[in-house]
């Protein structure tokens, strides 16, 4: 293929919306998924990381810097060294068990991981998931300009740059196909502003959802203002979908970047999993 041929298919591709990512985020990224090698090259899960265990299924918690794959790969070994989970083997499993990862988090972040025991409770639980019965809800610090709506929901594309990066794309470039060979997927969050340099405060999701809404379609580059005053937000973020490093991507294009997070999650309409959901809040 010509230099003329290969320009012409480069400029093909969609172009990323998000703020440009400084030139030191690609050394940081090697760094943190080296560090992640090696810490998971040495994970075992022990009593101290599980939160939850029956017959149906196990919730841990997930490390930072650790691979999804790799807390499941030691789950087995963890089982068969425990007393108390033997015995819910002996007595409610005639066969093997049949691990699956009910849900998944980035590699640097920590939290709650659910890895079901058999295919018939797995399928369960990704029905759940992709009907939306199951509500995730993110508290996240963040740092930048200060929302002027209370609560905003932003829809978007979501994919790779040509650098490997997650990025945030516009909305009307979803199946769009990116370099690499995957395509632009969608992408969308709702946020609820819950306070701003520690004014108005924590509120419920009942008394947030009453505030008019702010539709953001996203179709155009953000825009930065780099003297624009440093405000310390607290938002509740629900993602609709379940994109790599989504409300991180969503935040930065919005002029907030995240400092920390807490994210929980309940099971609409499905009571057995809704006590379970109480259970791990709870401790």
């Amino acid at each position: 293929m010509s230099s003329n041929s290969k320009s012409n298919s480069l400029q093909n591709y969609p172009t990323p919306l998000s703020p440009p990512l400084p030139s030191i985020s690609r050394d940081i990224e090697l760094a943190r998924a080296m560090t992640a090698s090696s810490k998971s090259s040495l994970f075992g899960l022990s009593g101290r990381d599980v939160l939850y265990e029956d017959e149906w299924l196990i919730a841990v918690n997930k490390p930072k810097g650790i691979y999804c794959d790799t807390v499941l790969a030691s789950v087995p070994r963890f089982l068969s060294d425990s007393p108390d989970s033997d015995q819910l083997c002996q007595e409610n499993q005639s066969s093997t068990l049949e691990l699956h990862l009910a849900n998944r988090l980035d590699r640097d972040t920590s939290g709650v991981m659910v890895i079901t025991k058999s295919h018939k409770v797995a399928s369960m639980l990704v029905k759940a998931f992709t009907n939306h019965k199951v509500q995730k809800t993110y508290v996240a610090f963040c740092i930048g300009s200060a929302p002027q709506s209370e609560r905003i929901t932003i829809k978007s594309g979501h994919g790779r740059s040509k650098f490997g990066a997650w990025r945030v794309y516009a909305a009307g470039d979803v199946g769009r196909k990116l370099p690499g060979g995957s395509r632009v997927r969608d992408m969308e969050t709702t946020f609820e502003v819950l306070s701003i340099n520690g004014q108005r405060g924590y509120r419920e999701p009942s008394e947030c959802m009453k505030d008019e809404e702010n539709s953001i379609v996203v179709e155009e580059k953000a825009v930065t203002d780099v003297d624009a005053k440093k405000d310390e937000i607290l938002v509740r973020a629900f993602p609709r979908s379940g994109r790599t490093h989504q409300i991180r991507l969503h935040c930065q294009y919005l002029g907030a970047s995240i400092v920390c997070t807490r994210a929980t999650f309940s099971f609409v309409r499905i009571p057995k999993f809704n006590k379970l959901a109480n259970r791990m809040h709870d401790g």
